[in-house]
């Protein structure tokens, strides 16, 4: 579980400072994330999953885009999940975490949250921020969805972050009677937006492809924590 959570860290990470950044700048941040994540591998034990979690982020980097789709579509995200999904299976919690376990509180108000837990929940939100946003544009590129339907719908690009940790929150809590509200609130206050689509269905198509996106990224990091700590 440990492996899964540096790797969601650091392409996570890597994507919040790429909004900005490209070309050379890029690189440098790379280096700049992995030398922060080192110390944390180091202390947790887990130094070798470091560089497996600087080469998926380089490689996401590579084919992907925070600002518009590339020719790759949604093949970079599926090998991502299959790639975390292989971490999870392989080592889950483990029973020795590292120098850091010593001194990690384990007790929460939510229970007993483990150092190998604890960052996996960690990567998975910062996932869920950016990246779940690069994942909704590949889902959307080409003729899929129309610039006046993006323009005027722009503002999924705050509520979609927002609306995913809810969603993977929730579902980790159990809480699937909220859940189901808060899908059912974003779709009423979509639809007086989608109401005056035009005849070619751009907003609504932007609308439905992009939330079903959205929340399966959600629900796909959601699961994979409940995973992670049932192996």
């Amino acid at each position: 579980m440990i492996g899964a959570g540096l790797m969601l860290l650091a392409v996570g990470g890597l994507d919040l400072a790429r909004k900005r950044l490209s070309g050379a700048r890029l690189g440098v941040v790379l280096v700049v994330l992995g030398a922060a994540l080192l110390p944390l591998a180091a202390w947790a034990g887990a130094a070798a999953w470091w560089f497996a979690a600087i080469a998926v982020a380089a490689g996401w980097a590579a084919v992907t885009s925070t600002r518009e789709p590339t020719r790759w579509g949604l093949w970079p995200a599926a090998l991502l999940a299959v790639v975390v999904a292989v971490a999870v299976a392989l080592i889950g919690v483990r029973d020795g975490q590292g120098p850091l376990e010593r001194i990690w509180p384990i007790d929460s108000p939510l229970g007993v949250v483990s150092l190998d837990l604890a960052i996996a929940l960690a990567g998975a939100l910062v996932f869920l921020v950016e990246s779940g946003n690069v994942i909704v544009r590949a889902s959307l590129r080409g003729g899929v969805v129309a610039a006046e339907a993006a323009n005027e719908l722009k503002g999924g690009r705050i509520i979609g972050p927002l609306e995913r940790v809810l969603v993977f929150a929730l579902t980790l809590t159990g809480a699937f009677t909220l859940l189901a509200a808060v899908l059912a609130a974003k779709g009423i206050v979509r639809f007086p937006e989608i109401s005056r689509d035009h005849d070619g269905g751009d907003r609504a198509e932007y609308f439905l492809v992009g939330s079903l996106v959205s929340w399966v990224v959600a629900l796909g990091a959601a699961f994979l924590i409940w995973w992670g700590t049932a192996a």
